[in-house]
This record gives C-alpha cells, structure tokens and sequence, in this order.
C-alpha cells in the first residue's frame, strides 16, 4: 500500500453518519438510482441551485482550531470595570467541566419527557429557588434570554394583567437611570403594540395619573446608587400602579430585596453567578413573580408533581399557559430559554451557598469601598450615597481624558460619561486592581500614592442604611449548604446528569429540531478566555478577533441563504422572527404604507409565528392547509388579495412543518409580492435547504436561522439558541442596531437583544461547522438528512402511516407518523412517547403540527445502524398495539399504559402485570447491552398543575430523598 503523507480524514465525514456503503444500500431500499434522483424526486426542480456554494474549502479539525486560535488572539483581554449589567465571574472548575464542557448536559433538549429528565429539570429548580429567595418574590421561571428581554416581558405582561381600575391605562414609566439596552429594547417592544413608554427622571413619576399602570426601576440604579423604593412602591399600591424592578442578584445577598419592598416583577440576568461575559452571552436572565400572576408569566417554569407511584418528580408546569401555545392570543413569543446557563448559575449557587455568595459579595463591595475612600484621598469625589459594587467619580474633561489613556495603557476599560467615571467591581477583582486603578487615577493628577493601604482595609464595613440593608435569610434548604466540598459537588452534578437522556445515549428524532452532532471540535473554542473574558461594551479594536468572525458569518450565511446581508444580533429562533417582521414593518413604514399590518399564516405554523406577528403590532389572518398538508393556494390568493391595500407579509417555513417539499412555493411567494407584501421565511427547516436550494432562490425576502438546529450549536436542555436573520436587498438598511455599540443599517431598528450581537460567544460553534465542512460538505449533509429521513420512511411505513409526502413520494428531512387510529384500542401518542422511553429513546417530536401523531427528524449525523435501532423500537412498538388489537393484551394494563419502567419497578419483590419483567425493560436485545433506566415513573401533569410548586421540595422529603 502507497503512504499518502497528506491528512486524509475529512471533517465531513466525521460529521455524517452513513458511509458510502450505508448510502448505497439505503439508496436501494428506498428505490432511488443514485442521491441526485432522490433530491430531484424530492426538491421541486424549478427552485433547485445550479451553482455550488461559494464557501472556503474544508478545513481539517487541526488546521481549524490552529488557525481559529490565531484569529481569537486578536482579541484583548482587558480587565473590565464597565458593568451596565456584565461582570467579570469566576466559573468554578466543577462546573465549567463538568456542565459547560460536558455533552451530557449541553446535548439534551428542552425536558418535554421529563421521566428522562428529572436531573436538569431539579437543576432548574435550584435555580428558580435561588431567584425566588433573592429576589423576595413568590415564584420564579426558568430563565429568559437576557435582562433587556426580560424587563421587556415584564412590561407587556403587566400590560395584560392590569387591575379593574387600570383597564383603560396604556402608559408605562421608566427611570431613566436603566441600562441603555434595556431602554432601547423598550421601546422596540412597546411601540408596535401601542404602549405608551414615558423615560424620565424618577422625581417626575406621577403615581396618580389614570394613564400609568406600571413603573420600571433599576437597582441599584446605572449610577451604582442604591435607593430604598418602599415609600415609592406603597404609594404606587396604593394608585393600582404595579411595579417592576431590574436588579442584580449578587447585590440582593446584601440590599434589601424588591419583593420585600412589594414588588410586583423583578427581572436581571444571573451572568455574574459563573456564567462568563462571553461579548454579551449566552446568559440566563430572571424572572421572578407573585404567585397572582402564575398564568400569565412568560417562558418555562418548572414544578414540582407526583409520578404514578406517588413519588416527587418534576416537570414543567402550566404548560398551556406558555405564551407561543396561544398563537395569535400570545403576549410573547418566548419559546425557548437559557437553561444551560440556569442550570450553571444554580449550580454556582449550590457550590458556593449563602455564605459563600455573601463572602463574594462583600469582597465586590468591599474593593469598591476601598477605591473610593482612596480616590477621596487624591482629592477624587465619589458621588453615590450607597451603592454595592459600582462608584461614580467625578472628573472633568481633561482628568478624565488623562485617566482613559492610563487605564488604557494599563488594559483596564472604565465606563466614562460626561463628567464622570463610573468603577464596577466583581468577583474576579482582587486587592490589587483596585490599587492599580488608584494610581492611575493619581497620575492623571501628578500625585504619588502614599497611603496606608492597611488601615484602609481594616476600616471596610458594610454601612448600608436601615431599609436598604438586607435582614431575611436566603438558600436555606439543605441543597445549598451541603455540596461545598468539590468531591460532593462532582459527585451531585454527576448524579443528575446521570438521569437525563441526551444525545450521549442515542439519537433524538425530534421533528423541527434539528438534534444533530456537536462537535468537540466546535465546542472547544467556547470556553477559550479569549471569547468569555470580553464585556460586550469594550472598545471595538480590542475585539478584533470577533469582529472578523462576526464579518466572516454573515458572508457565509447571507451565501447560503442566497440573501444580501445578515444580522447576528437575534439570540433566539422566536427574536428571529421578531427581528424578521419588524425589518418587514419598519421598510413598509419608510414607503409610507403604515397601514401594512395584515401577516398572512398558514394554519400549520409553529405557535412563535403568530405570537411573534401580533408583538410587532400584526393582525394575523390564517391560511388553510390542504389535504396533503400544503398551503391551500388559492384560499391564499384570495386572502392576499382581499388584504391586497393592508397586507404586510406571509410567514412560511420551508419545507413545511409537514415535512414536504411545495411545489407552490415560488408561486405561493409572487402572489404575496404581487399584493405589496414580504414574505418572511421561517429558517426551522433549514437543514434541508443548505446547499440545494436556498431562500433567495425561492422568492422569500427575509428568513431567520436556527444556529442551534441547522448550524450545530447545542441545545443545552433548553437553550441557549441563536436567531440570525438574512435579508433581502430592501431590507438591509433596517437590520436591527444597538445603543451603546453601532450595528444595523442606516436605518435600523432599535434593539431585538441586549447585546449587539446576541449571544457571541457560541457564535463560534457555527462559524467552525461552516468552516470544517465547506460548502460541499454542507450540501452533502443536506443531501444525508433527506436520505436518512426517507430511509425511516421506508422502514416505518408499512407499520404507520405517513401522513405527507411530496410530489415524488418522499418526505423532505422529517416526515409524519400518523398515530391517530390507535385511539381505537385506547393507544395515545403519549403512550407511544413514554414507551420509547423503555428502549432508549426520547420520543421524536410529541402532537406538532398535528395532535395524535409524531414528526420524526433523523438528521444526517446518525448511522443506519442507530436508524435502524430506532426504527426496531418504534416497528416492536407498533407489534405491542397490535397485541391489543389481538386481545392478547389489556388495553389499560399493558407495557404500554405503564410506561416508562424504572429500575425500581423492575427490582420490586412484587410483579403484579400482566407481562414479564424483561418484556418491560429489555424488550429489544440491543437494550441490555446498553440500558438507560428513567429515575420516575409516569408524572401527574395535572396534579402538578393543581398544586404548583416551583422551588425545591420541602427539606423533610428532601431529606429521605437523599437517604434512599
């Protein structure tokens, strides 16, 4: 054999599943010549590309990560005291490599089967139990995309929830001392919506006008000042007035939290419990609430019910609340969450307790203290009466000017304003930088510092006032103060990751969600310090490596999106398609055509679109579906030409969420131009686009990408995603900017997110797939999610019925098991989902886009020998209902019905059903080899929901949880 001295091994191959072998024989069997007569059976031909992409050739892993390595040195580590809501954070090793680092956690999805996945979902729990006792407040969700999103969600549910005596009230009033991103991405909210946003100095708030149904307060405020805002908070009670606070959960283990003051929401991120500044995210925001508004709170919260034995379990509660299930009834579009990032910050919490949290805490302000007793020495005047980790010195033009230059010079970034200079402390802040700050400051005056840095230290003191400092206890229960010791807090993470299904056990077929590989390789440049040390707010020429893979991405994406330009800055699918429609709306308004404000959606949407049209101010007007799941065109034409003079766009996702290729498509989108509208593209199936055809080519004008579906950024169990959107020619100059950091167009919209560019720091997960694969290794995945898709057509269809599928025959890269007619027998699809459970297998994607069946999306990273064992699962599955059918089995006792079986069914003594124990839990022979056990049995959802708890279960069950 010849030495080939060259590296051989392709990224691509690595990425893809199937060998040539495999895809010869699943060619095959599905009854196509070769892959070029499967796409042509499967993608109309009229909107197929004739070009390959114009990407840069495949790079190796090795030469990848070397060369990325290059690039991300270009950006500056410099020590951060900017603040404005991101802090500099010490990740624990524990955590960041044994969570952050660990695809067991971050390769989960959001916990719909929560029988596998009782350890994420307690995960949460300790989280929203760490909002709750901080902040004061009755219950918390499990987290929101970030602090600006979440003041946001704030605003609109008081909006919704406004009292008898308010009913007609439309204003809302926001001191003016916020963060600017949160004020920006107010008014982007508001005024689609008609709410009446006034910003203004607290002294002008006016409790008693009739207009005014809530207030929005920061604290301590972007000054650093802490203010006691009880009085305030009592006067506005006593007006009908709600209030809502944004706030910083490290400052409430020292200031007097807002529930105790009676607040009514209190919202901010958790970045600073572990979580790095990562150039804006990815972040867990809070949202924490009175138990009064359970029914209206935006997102996910997880609670606590019973499984069928009467043990805890959790789950997530109130789901039919969640705002997207309500479409175009919806006050948010909040669909996905953070909940990688929640569960770090809960873990930091359970790490470090509440002596731990005060300690840091006290130190952060400590170290602010000392500066600016020492600065008051040089002279310097620090203007906050109480404050926690933030003082404002005074300056003029020329010290301050002087002070920037040494801070600079120092690689230190202060936050300067006119007239003064604002110092944020935090936990990675040591005795020493806050000496180095000193003398900068005192070379910016001539002085020498000659102070007795002793005694100064020995006179710190937390001096907070009667009313701001902080009295009630807080992280009480047994959770967080008993895994203090690194060994027990390896060994409790290990313990809950251990109960959740991920893709580290087996393929997860959720239809529309795209679970495919993750590639180390990609997720190693997350967690360099070159990425997560950045405040999204430094100066931009210490960025200089994201800013080129920033430029990078958005020439690639807008490629293969076949579009003009894209923005990065959406950090979910569902902002996505907010960002979308606004684009949409803001080009109408600069033609003059206010009046657009008609989206047409087809009645197969996913729940975000129509949540997401009506919050940018939309009247939504449904489109019905056809027999075979295509949008029923002429209905479509006469509802375009019926609004022709009010139309604004048609949300259309591509393929359908049916899983099939429209043949219509092209005609579909002139008849929405031809009427005056856009057509807005959702991206959730864009993996089976990418290199075949692309939504330029077909006629769409604005689409968004789900970085973490198509482009390999994790789930993480619930989040953290990102939402870029890619636009057409017209559209560019409206892509969305940012108030403290130019981004956007020349006529930009005002913030989708809190960061400029979303969630930055997993942007290069993206940016290294593309990179490894090139465009043909992106096309030939494409090509693999289809094949793979069709070959669990083949196998499954003579078993279940296919709902969809195409011209040609085929399904596109997801198809439909219609599971309806098993209702016969008392079979639902839950029972099938459950049952899967028992072979070792999340269920594909449960009653979307129709009830009763399930939408199965293999993707093109599973081999066929993983297909196959899903498909052996789900063909035993279907001999199990047929056994019913037969009368061999009970139709309320059977394997069925039970499901899932747990370690501890299977052990008991006793046995009392009526099949065997190994028919229970080995009911295929590959399941011994290799047995993931669910840690509950089937959960009460309603008993959840009738008695909703969200914070961890009491301590004496507790207690003989952790001794049994």
């Amino acid at each position: 054999m010849k030495i080939n001295l060259s590296p051989t091994t392709k990224f691509e191959n690595r990425h893809n599943g199937p060998s040539p072998e495999d895809i010869s024989m699943m060619l095959e069997k599905i009854g196509a010549s070769s892959m070029e007569e499967l796409i042509d059976q499967t993608i109309p031909k009229s909107i197929q590309m004739n070009r390959p992409l114009d990407l840069p050739a495949a790079k190796s892993e090795a030469a990848f990560l070397k060369e990325f390595k290059a690039l991300a040195s270009k950006n500056k580590i410099f020590k951060s005291f900017i603040g404005l809501g991101y802090y500099d954070t010490i990740v624990p090793g524990v955590i960041l490599r044994n969570v952050l680092e660990n695809p067991g956690w971050y390769t989960a999805y959001t916990p719909y089967q929560a029988e596998i996945a009782q350890g994420r979902l307690e995960a949460l729990i300790n989280y929203q139990t760490t909002v709750m006792e901080l902040t004061g407040m009755e219950m918390a969700n499990a987290s929101l995309l970030d602090e600006a999103t979440a003041a946001a969600e704030a605003m609109t549910m008081l909006h919704a929830s406004k009292p008898r005596e308010k009913k007609n009230a439309n204003k809302f009033f926001v001191d003016e001392k916020i963060f600017p991103q949160t004020k920006d991405l107010l008014i982007t909210r508001s005024t689609p919506i008609g709410i009446e946003l006034h910003i203004a100095p607290l002294s002008e708030l006016d409790l008693t006008d009739s207009d005014l149904f809530g207030v929005l307060i920061q604290y301590p405020n972007i000054d650093g000042e802490a203010i006691d805002h009880a009085a305030l908070v009592a006067a506005a009670k006593e007006n009908h007035v709600m209030t809502a606070f944004a706030t910083d959960l490290l400052a409430l283990t020292l200031l007097t939290p807002p529930g105790e003051m009676g607040a009514d929401v209190v919202v901010g991120t958790s970045q600073r419990f572990g979580v790095p500044m990562g150039f804006g995210g990815p972040h867990a925001a809070f949202f924490a609430t009175k138990e009064a508004f359970k029914r209206q709170v935006p997102g996910r919260i997880i609670g606590v019910s019973v499984d069928r034995d009467g043990n805890k379990a959790y789950r997530m509660a109130l789901q039919t609340r969640e705002q997207h299930i309500k479409r175009e009834k919806a006050t948010s579009n909040i669909c996905t969450a953070q909940v990688l990032l929640a569960v770090m910050a809960g873990f930091y919490a359970v790490y470090h307790g509440p002596k731990g949290l005060k300690e840091i805490a006290s130190r952060t302000h400590g170290l602010a203290q000392l500066t600016a007793k020492a600065l008051a020495k040089l002279g310097f005047e620090q203007e906050n009466k109480s404050y926690f980790d933030t003082i404002k010195i005074k300056v003029n033009d020329v010290e301050q000017s002087k002070i920037q230059a040494f801070a600079l010079s120092a690689e230190m970034n202060f936050r300067y304003e006119p007239g003064a200079i604002f110092l944020s402390f935090d936990e990675a802040k040591t005795l020493e930088d806050a000496i180095a700050v000193v003398e900068i400051f005192a070379m910016s005056t001539n002085q020498k510092v000659d102070l007795d840095w002793n005694a100064l230290t020995a006179d710190l003191d937390i001096n907070l006032p009667q009313g701001l400092a902080r009295t009630s206890d807080f992280l009480t229960h047994p959770v967080f103060n008993q895994f203090h010791a690194e060994h027990e807090m390896l060994r409790y993470i290990k313990r809950l990751e251990n109960k959740d299904l991920s893709l580290v056990h087996s393929m997860i077929s959720l239809g529309s969600c795209t679970m495919k590989l993750n590639a180390t390789a990609e997720m190693i440049p997350v967690t360099w310090p070159e990425f997560g040390q950045l405040h999204p707010f430094c100066p931009q020429d210490q960025a200089a490596g994201y800013y080129e893979m920033f430029q990078n991405l958005r020439n690639w994406l807008t490629e293969i999106t076949g579009f003009a330009d894209t923005s990065l800055q959406p950090n979910s699918g569902a902002q996505g398609e907010y960002a979308g429609l606004m684009v949409i709306r803001a080009y109408h308004q600069s033609r003059g055509d206010h009046h657009r404000n008609i989206a047409l959606i087809p009645t197969s949407a996913h729940g975000t679109n129509p949540a997401s049209a009506v919050m940018a101010g939309m009247k939504v007007v449904l489109v019905k579906c056809d027999e075979k799941g295509n949008i029923d065109v002429t209905d479509l034409k006469e509802k375009a030409e019926a609004h022709s003079s009010n139309l604004a766009c048609l949300m259309v996702t591509y393929p359908s969420t049916h899983g099939v290729f429209e043949e219509a498509i092209r005609e579909i989108c002139q008849i929405i131009h031809d009427n005056g509208g856009q057509v807005y593209m959702d991206g959730a199936n864009m993996n089976a686009q990418v290199g075949l055809t692309s939504p330029g080519l077909i006629g769409a004008d604005v689409c968004h990408l789900n970085l973490h579906k198509t482009f390999c950024i994790p789930h993480g169990g619930g989040g953290p995603g990102m939402g870029p959107i890619s636009v057409a020619k017209q559209l560019v100059p409206f892509l969305p900017s940012n108030p403290v950091v130019k981004t956007g167009g020349t006529q930009a919209i005002h913030a989708i997110s809190a960061a400029p560019f979303g969630s930055a720091s997993i942007l290069p997960i993206s940016y290294a797939y593309i990179a490894m694969m090139g465009g043909d290794g992106l096309t030939n995945a494409t090509r693999l999610a289809i094949l793979n898709a069709n070959y669990i057509k083949y196998r499954l269809e003579s078993h279940y019925p296919i709902l969809y599928t195409g011209k040609g025959g085929r399904a596109a890269h997801e198809m439909i098991l219609d599971c309806r007619a098993f209702k016969e027998v008392g079979v639902e699809v839950e029972d099938i989902a459950k049952r899967l459970m028992d072979y070792g297998f999340h269920a594909p994607t449960v009653s979307f886009p129709v009830a009763g069946t399930l939408m199965v999306e293999p993707t093109e990273s599973e081999t066929v020998s993983e297909l196959d064992r899903f498909c052996d699962a789900m063909i035993a599955i279907r001999a199990e209902i047929q056994e019913i059918y037969d009368g061999e089995a009970d139709k309320e006792n059977n394997v069925l019905k039970n499901a899932p079986h747990t370690a501890g069914l299977a052990l008991a003594d006793t046995w009392e059903f009526p099949y065997s124990r190994t028919k229970a839990v080995y009911p295929l022979p590959y399941v011994k080899g290799n047995k993931f056990w669910p840690t509950v049995r089937r959960i009460d959802s309603a008993y959840g929901d009738r008695n909703l708890i969200c914070s961890c279960i009491p301590v004496e069950e507790y207690a003989s949880e952790v001794a049994e």
